[in-house]
């Protein structure tokens, strides 16, 4: 079964949240306050917080900054990731990925599912890789949020996570451009 390995130290990640909203600000984004503050509970560094619209070009802008800066690690996004018109998280990061991560939004919905059923289907949850960085983009929903954090992330963003977890990969993730 996974563990934790208590022989290992503890590598905090640096850690950027992207809002995307048309409605959401600092005084009212909920999603983004609950990634905050799990992310410092984890121990890990919030290295920045914004809130952008739900505009491709907007998305894709802010996640393309956040990968130049070597000092972030990961990206996640919160909202935008369903199937309205204005959901297009998914088309602005996808783009960037050099390597998609499936499972991310495979086991995202298979965990969702036993709390919303199937109105899981709805999300189109992703993960991926671009220049160096994680990429993940989760629902808007705060409980969407802290379900993706507290099941999945927290334990891959952990480098003591046994048998093998995202951090220990992190050196690697730039070697196809040397």
């Amino acid at each position: 079964m996974p563990k934790i390995d208590e022989s290992r130290p503890f590598l905090p990640v640096n850690i950027a949240v992207i809002t995307v909203s048309d409605t959401r600000s600092a005084a009212d984004d909920r999603s983004g306050d609950a990634l905050a503050e799990r992310i410092a509970g984890a121990g890990h560094r919030l290295a920045a917080r914004t809130i952008v619209r739900d505009d491709i070009a907007a998305i894709r802008a802010q996640v393309q900054a956040h990968i130049a800066d070597p000092q972030i690690d990961v990206v996640l996004t919160t909202g935008g990731t369903g199937v309205t018109g204005r959901d297009v998280t998914p088309e602005a990061v996808e783009a960037l990925y050099e390597k998609a991560i499936p499972g991310f939004g495979e086991l995202f919905r298979y965990l969702s599912y036993a709390k919303v059923g199937t109105s899981t289907i709805q999300s189109r949850a992703t993960g991926g890789v671009a220049n160096g960085t994680y990429i993940f983009a989760l629902p808007g929903s705060p409980s969407a949020c802290r379900d993706a954090w507290d099941d999945i992330l927290v334990w891959q963003l952990d480098n003591r996570h046994r048998p093998c977890n995202l951090v220990e990969l992190m050196p690697r993730l730039r070697e196809h451009m040397a």
